[in-house]
């Protein structure tokens, strides 16, 4: 094999190579990296000065030039109608795959071939100019190839024929250094990892050392003209290939500057105890404000409840675990603790979250923050109530693809205390485009492992909802939308190899947000928001692990917006759900049958035929007004009322106490709560 990183570069202002592909030579200079008014990974706004010239493509790679290195991608020639051409740019193409090509393009034409770094790509794309574009501070509309927020290929929100452009290259007039193309057509890969800037005059940067994100640059087709800017910055996962993303190739030798260090970690991965508490003792019943070695914080703010009572929980047909427990219930408390603003890092809109216990005793919670549900903003945030704390730490940033949007998403704790994070990541601004990644951890969400996509394709059935468990027979399960409205349903994804790869299930559950438990002989409970069955809400029955599925009607309320609903298999074994009333008649202790409001939680002893106990998730007494975020505002919580709305996310913890998320609002219960029953209206708070 040749050294080509030896050979020297052309001489002149242009330079055809071997193949044909016409490049063009970018003199050194300065300019100034980001933007004041942009985003608020484009500052601080730095000074960078590119030290040698270097040869870039003159247009991006094409359909034409990347078959030549690899021919079978001609077969993805009009996947979903993009790309046809010869003279299209290339899609479907990884970070990987495009570093292969410059390493054979490399050997064939004997010079050394590249990507650019974030620095030249922007340099060369603003070609001198300091406004928002290279032709200036609006992009042209002669130069629209869709440009709009697209949902393009969902099947429910887009129409074919208005949504599929040309990507021919060189179509427009290039900017002043003669490159076309800079802005839109498709994303370009860069060379970097994706991290933040850092403040100061910086010299042929190349971006961080590591990272899980390498940067695109330009936009594309199908995206609003504001992420087309010289300055804006988007990154996904380097495996990633969709209808967005190309390439173009530089010629010169290897910047030899070192990488910054990979981006500091969250403020909600520091201080994190290696403690582990698995397998700690519970504390006895009863115990008070003292705190035990099982205890995780709550006993100074739980009521205490002076009825014991005996559970008699059937963990499987036959048989009926005894067990003696006394009713607590802790004081709501705010979990999503933040200040939003327009420009972020947290927005106005937080909603969607998933909740698990690590292996420490912690609790840790995530959603999305973001001010439009489709936007390309949305940045995934978490906080943790640590053990042996009362209160929850303040949001911090969990996981962010830059302008990517991340609908969706589980945390699941395994049986050898290893954390796995599943969520959606976009190839756009919508949850109609996503894939479903998959992240682990080992020290309770300290440092997380890099992301794995778990199917490459984009697109519908693929949003993740936190209903992530085990089968007895070691069958991993996650539920998923299976379409971006109201309705249409559920599916579920499994893997039969403990991870290592994913299959849709292919049926469909009636309703969307379908959480999904497994029943004792093996068939698979779902109850989903939307397709009632006579006006109740769905009960979704399947015998072959999704492939098919039953259906009938619920006991339950039906659900709509704002609202999700959870189920999940309790420690004492009876099955728990979590849902949303609108005047269901309860029976209280003082024998009255009266309607209530409202989130209500219910438990099943005989694998969901009937749910005997169900109540009120409020305070026994005047709780005031509360605020739920997210679509719920404010709400009254009394013996009567309860938060009216809210996407529910549920644990267990190991102590028993049950951990009910709304989309603000932390609950926390045990089972003997639940079944100590609805206080009558004129019932003492302490009876």
């Amino acid at each position: 094999m040749r050294d080509v990183t030896k050979q020297h570069l052309p001489e002149g202002r242009a330079y055809r190579n071997a193949i044909g592909m016409e490049l063009l030579r970018i003199e050194p200079g300065s300019y100034d990296r980001g933007s004041e008014s942009g985003d608020l990974d484009e500052q601080p706004v730095h000074r960078v000065r590119i030290s040698q010239p270097f040869y870039m493509g003159k247009y991006q790679v094409t359909n034409r030039e990347y078959e030549r290195f690899d021919p079978r991608h001609r077969a993805l020639r009009g996947k979903l109608g993009f790309a046809c051409g010869d003279d299209d740019a290339v899609v479907f193409v990884s970070w990987h795959e495009a570093v292969a090509y410059c390493r054979w393009l490399s050997e064939r034409d004997g010079r050394p071939y590249r990507l650019p770094t974030e620095a030249e790509w922007e340099y060369a794309c603003r070609a001198g100019t300091t406004t928002a574009y290279a032709m200036g501070d609006a992009f042209p509309r002669s130069h629209y190839k869709n440009q709009q927020h697209s949902w393009y290929p969902d099947p429910v929100k887009t129409k074919r024929e208005f949504e599929v452009v040309p990507l021919t290259v060189g179509q427009f007039a290039p900017n002043d250094w003669g490159l076309h193309d800079m802005h839109g057509n498709v994303e370009e890969w860069c060379q970097d990892w994706y991290g933040p800037y850092v403040a100061g005059e910086q010299t042929d940067p190349v971006g961080r050392s590591d990272g899980d994100f390498r940067v695109t640059r330009g936009g594309s087709h199908s995206t609003d003209p504001r992420y087309l800017r010289s300055a804006e910055r988007m990154a996904t996962l380097p495996e990633d290939q969709h209808w967005l993303i190309g390439f173009r190739v530089v010629l010169a030798e290897p910047v030899t500057t070192a990488p910054l260090p990979p981006a500091p970690p969250y403020p909600v991965q520091l201080g994190v105890s290696q403690t582990v508490r698995m397998g700690r003792s519970m504390p006895a019943a009863g115990a008070g404000a003292e705190e035990t070695e099982g205890d995780v914080g709550l006993a100074h703010t739980e009521k205490q409840s002076r009825l014991a009572i005996e559970l008699h929980v059937p963990h499987s047909p036959g048989e009926t675990v005894l067990a003696e427990h006394e009713p607590y219930f802790a004081a709501p408390r705010v979990y999503v603790k933040l200040t939003p603003s327009e420009r972020g890092p947290f927005f106005r809109h937080n909603h969607s979250p998933y909740v698990a216990e690590t292996a420490n005793g912690d609790l840790l919670a995530a959603w999305f923050t973001t001010n439009e549900e489709s936007g390309r903003e949305m940045k995934l945030v978490a906080s943790r109530l640590r053990w042996g704390q009362d209160e929850w730490d303040e949001a911090s940033l969990f996981w962010d693809a830059p302008d990517r949007n991340m609908t969706g998403g589980a945390l699941w704790l395994d049986e050898t205390g290893k954390l796995h994070h599943i969520c959606g990541l976009g190839a756009a601004g919508t949850w109609g485009t996503l894939v479903q990644v998959h992240r682990t951890s080992v020290d309770h969400g300290a440092t997380w492992s890099k992301a794995r996509i778990l199917y490459p394709e984009h697109g519908v059935r693929t949003m993740p909802i936190p209903s992530l468990f085990r089968m007895s027979d070691g069958t991993l399960v996650f539920s998923c939308d299976a379409e971006t409205g109201s309705t249409g349903g559920s599916t579920v994804w499994l893997s039969d190899d403990d991870g290592d790869s994913w299959y849709d299930a292919g049926g469909l559950i009636r309703g969307i947000h379908a959480p999904v438990a497994e029943l004792a002989d093996g068939r698979l409970l779902a109850y989903g928001r939307g397709d009632e069955v006579h006006g109740r809400m769905a009960r979704s029955l399947s015998f072959d692990k999704g492939r098919t599925w039953t259906y009938s009607e619920s006991e339950f309320d039906p659900i709509g917006m704002g609202q999700r609903a959870v189920l999940r298999r309790l420690q004492e074994g009876a099955l728990f759900m979590a849902s949303f009333a609108d005047g269901m008649e309860l029976r209280d202790r003082s024998g009255e049958l009266r309607p209530v409001q409202g989130l209500f939680a219910a438990v099943s002893f005989d694998d969901g035929e009937t749910w005997p106990c169900k109540r009120l998730v409020t305070t026994d007494e005047d709780g005031g007004m509360w605020d739920g975020g997210a679509w719920t505002g404010e709400f009254q919580m009394d013996r009567s009322h309860a938060e009216p709305k809210g996407y529910l996310a549920m644990v267990q913890g190991q102590d028993g106490r049950i951990h009910l998320l709304s989309s603000r609002i932390h609950y926390c219960f045990n089972l003997a709560w639940i079944m100590a029953g609805t206080p009558g209206l004129d019932e003492s708070a302490d009876e």
